[in-house]
């Protein structure tokens, strides 16, 4: 999966239909593909994809790698076509949600949250469960996602959905979506 110098240019991806709906996923867990390596590729804590160093500022480029993405058993995060798997560093969160929309109230709600890199929308159930992880700085707010990943929520879409939750006064803190009701308190 070699980058061109410049990570500008349209460049084919081994395996990859290049008229793909890019608000389609790929079926990453559905490939098992023999030849693995590194991908000198790494998302660093704020989200930025870097390759060999030089921050990939192509959006249709990122967006196409982020829909590459899936965690292994083992915690590592890979960019797997038909064809290779190649290991990807992740300093915090792959992907970061940076929009919601919220329908409904109570149990009939419907939350939705739009994932930066790829643009597409994620609704809150229990596939994609919204959860507090725990962090040295304290719990932060995470939706789980399709092929093991996970979104970190951005500061302002928390608070927003905070405010939500606060306003329907449900013990522990939280909020319905999909079917579920998804607490909005540190765990621990």
């Amino acid at each position: 999966m070699a980058l061109p110098s410049d990570l500008g240019s349209d460049l084919p991806i081994a395996g990859i239909p290049q008229d793909a709906d890019p608000a389609r996923p790929y079926p990453v867990m559905d490939w098992s593909p023999t030849r693995c390596g590194q991908s000198a590729m790494r998302i660093d804590a704020l989200g930025r994809w870097f390759h060999e160093g030089r921050e990939i500022r192509r959006p249709a480029l990122v967006s196409l790698f982020a829909r590459l993405l899936r965690r292994e058993p083992d915690g590592r995060h890979v960019l797997v076509t038909p064809v290779e798997m190649l290991d990807i560093e992740v300093e915090d969160a792959p992907l970061f949600a940076v929009d919601m929309a919220s329908d409904g109230e109570g149990r009939d709600r419907t939350l939705r949250f739009r994932i930066g890199a790829t643009g597409q929308w994620v609704t809150a159930d229990a596939a994609h469960p919204l959860s507090m992880e725990p962090h040295e700085a304290g719990a932060r707010p995470a939706l789980g996602l399709d092929a093991g990943l996970r979104a970190r929520i951005i500061r302002p879409v928390y608070y927003a959905l905070a405010d939500l939750a606060i306003g329907e006064g449900h013990d522990p803190v939280g909020l319905w979506s999909g079917g579920v009701f998804h607490a909005l308190e540190d765990a621990a």
